[in-house]
């Protein structure tokens, strides 16, 4: 099977083209466009702009995908009628940049040998999502391809599963379950029990900023720029090579809660009292900083998951979402002793096509009823449920 994956629901314009026989998934193309530069001077994701940007990119990545995969074939002939050109117009109405380049290029395409076509339809940036949601839709009209929505969140439990055997092909892991799926980005804390692929319920999560947001924000009190994360990680791993002291000392918001849930706004709250006593922190000072925050951040994210495995008997972990790239999250959960730890290499870590693709193939595989295409909408908000 052959599955083309758009995925728009953030800040990363990415489109894939996978096959598979769900056991081994090689990536025939793969195409990304990062808008961090672009939202730099922001301080974070404009949404606006994030859509401007995925309008622009996603037809020349398609472009890029199928010429990679060796299923882009010119057409002498318009393989457009005016009915699907006016069906289109209407389709990417809020596009009309995105129309006009997609009407050009399918006019002049035929039909790739693909079979399905995947798309985030959440949660995220709706904004962008429609972007996404709209071009394939379009996509799947003119080519009369089935078209599958995906949960963003889903496909962040599968790439944890997907080990690269090389650069084009990945192998998935089906002996895990149960399983605690850590989900962490910059919109989400989420602890999942998942039994099986597709079988998963939401055991605890944020009750206020996710982790990648404290990051974040963080970085923003100490004046270090976006995207924040990184540079909190930079710091903060200076601080460990140097053996600075840790004269400063910061809460582990709700390590010893009787539930599986997350709060993060107090710890960044505590940064910021700890900033105003200090005055004006010297570079010394923000290493430590640092250093104490992403340390009480890891603690309270590994205390929490280690509860969670103890209390269901699962067998394994599984670490997904942007956040999962950071060095030291990773260093920490490779100490865990007696269980089997699943984070994704650092391409699939942050917000991908791939990932898309595959979770489209276990939708599919599971017998899910797929909405008609002209149903699907963008759901910034969409919730993580199992598949049947």
């Amino acid at each position: 099977m052959k599955i083309l994956a758009i995925e728009t629901s953030c800040d990363e314009t990415a489109v894939s083209l996978i096959e598979t026989d769900g056991t081994n998934f090689s990536v025939l193309g793969d195409s990304l466009f990062s808008q961090v530069e672009m939202h730099k001077e922001y301080g974070g994701v404009y949404p606006n702009v994030a859509k401007r940007e995925h309008a622009r990119n996603l037809t020349p990545l398609l472009l890029k995908t199928l010429k990679e995969a060796n299923l882009f074939n010119e057409s002498e002939e318009n393989q457009l009628s005016k009915e699907l050109v006016d069906e289109l117009k209407e389709t990417l109405s809020r596009e009309p940049e995105l129309f006009i380049h997609l009407v050009s290029f399918l006019s002049k395409t035929e039909k790739p040998e693909i079979d399905v076509i995947a798309v985030t339809s959440g949660p995220g940036l709706e904004p962008a999502l429609w972007v996404g949601i709209n071009f394939s839709k379009a996509l799947s009209r003119v080519w009369e391809l089935p078209l599958v929505p995906v949960n963003h969140m889903e496909g962040h439990i599968i790439s944890s599963l997907l080990t690269q055997q090389n650069e084009k092909s990945y192998d998935i892991s089906y002996d895990l379950f149960p399983s605690i799926a850590l989900l962490i980005s910059g919109g989400h804390t989420e602890l999942v029990l998942v039994g099986s692929i597709g079988d998963h319920v939401v055991i605890g999560e944020t009750r206020d900023d996710a982790v990648g947001e404290a990051f974040d924000k963080v970085a923003r009190m100490m004046d270090l720029g976006y995207p924040g994360g990184p540079e909190i990680s930079k710091l903060a791993e200076s601080a460990r090579e140097e053996n600075l002291e840790q004269k400063y000392q910061l809460p582990r918001p709700m390590i010893h809660g009787e539930n599986f849930d997350f709060s993060f706004s107090g710890l960044k709250t505590a940064v910021l009292y700890l900033l105003k006593e200090i005055g004006k922190p010297t570079d010394e000072d923000k290493k430590i900083i640092a250093r104490e925050f992403e340390d009480a951040a890891t603690e309270v994210l590994i205390s929490k998951t280690r509860k969670a495995v103890e209390e269901h008997g699962a067998q394994s972990v599984i670490v997904g979402g942007g956040v999962s790239a950071n060095k030291n999250i990773r260093k920490e959960f490779d100490k865990l002793e007696d269980i089997k730890i699943y984070i994704p290499d650092t391409k699939l870590s942050t917000d991908n096509a791939i990932m898309i693709a595959a979770a489209a193939y276990f939708k599919l595989k599971s017998g899910a009823a797929l909405p008609d295409p002209d149903e699907i909408v963008a759901d910034g908000n969409l919730a993580l449920y199992p598949l049947n």
